[in-house]
């Protein structure tokens, strides 16, 4: 995702102005006496500050277009909620609001879908996470995330596993300038390795040494799953005499093997 583009839902981002702390003030002023064109002006004076926080997603794989779109909601419900009486200034209160209303939009359409319960949770330990990061200065632990909002450490784990991004097997991971390096190249196969091929085909050897009977016997009973009363059903005889037959031929394999 590129945001590094000067033009963003129509908007040539390069002229947009930049205001000081005088005019915002002012301009802040006419917005509580309900003034529509100081509002719009105040907006444009602060799409730079939505442009800085979409490039913090920039890994997410989201079109810029429609970031940009979901954090002008966010900045336009900062300036709805803000009280410039506290003595926070405005950006420190509208990065939050912003990356929030990214994060619950981001959440919301992942392709994954997530029960909303298990959104709120999440969405909940984020929020003590980012409170606990600007009083304290560092990351939180489980237990410390545990204490303020009353989950256990394991549901936190699974909740914000839950919200995760899928990671596609085709994502590259390091480029050398010649050959890139996917995900899928880190990728252990425990099923298709050297040695679980060779005993496959030890498996197969020892099954060609048996007679046509004992093969179709084991067949039915090891790679088809049928019980020895289904397996005896089939092939016309005893399930005593099914016994029989797939305990010699088991017999042989092993002997062979």
């Amino acid at each position: 995702m590129s945001v590094y583009k000067v033009d963003l839902c129509g908007v040539n981002t390069a002229t947009l102005p930049l205001l000081n702390d005088d005019e915002k003030k002012v301009l802040f002023d006419k917005i509580k006496d309900g003034d529509t064109e100081a509002k719009e002006t105040y907006i444009r004076g602060n799409l730079r500050l939505v442009l800085s926080v979409i490039k913090r997603f920039s890994s997410s794989g989201e079109n810029a277009d429609d970031l940009f779109q979901i954090g002008c909601i966010g900045l336009l419900k900062s300036i709805n909620n803000f009280d410039p009486t506290l003595g926070v200034k405005f950006s420190t209160y509208a990065v939050p609001m912003i990356i929030g209303e990214i994060r619950r939009y981001l959440r919301d359409n992942n392709t994954i879908r997530v029960s909303r319960s298990l959104k709120d949770r999440a969405y909940k330990i984020m929020v003590a996470k980012e409170a606990f990061r600007k009083e304290h200065q560092k990351e939180p632990t489980f237990a410390e995330l545990s204490s303020l909002t009353g989950f256990t450490e394991d549901e936190i784990l699974y909740c914000l596993d839950a919200m995760q991004n899928p990671l596609s097997l085709y994502d590259p991971v390091y480029n050398d300038g010649d050959d890139t390096l996917y995900v899928m190249d880190q990728v252990r196969d425990k099923k298709n390795t050297e040695d679980h091929w060779l005993l496959n085909l030890s498996l197969k050897e020892a099954l060609e040494q048996l007679n046509d009977r004992q093969q179709d016997i084991i067949t039915k009973r090891f790679l088809q799953g049928k019980t020895q009363m289904e397996v005896a059903e089939e092939i016309h005889i005893s399930q005593a005499q099914v016994s029989r037959l797939e305990k010699s031929a088991l017999k042989s394999m092993r002997a062979h093997l």
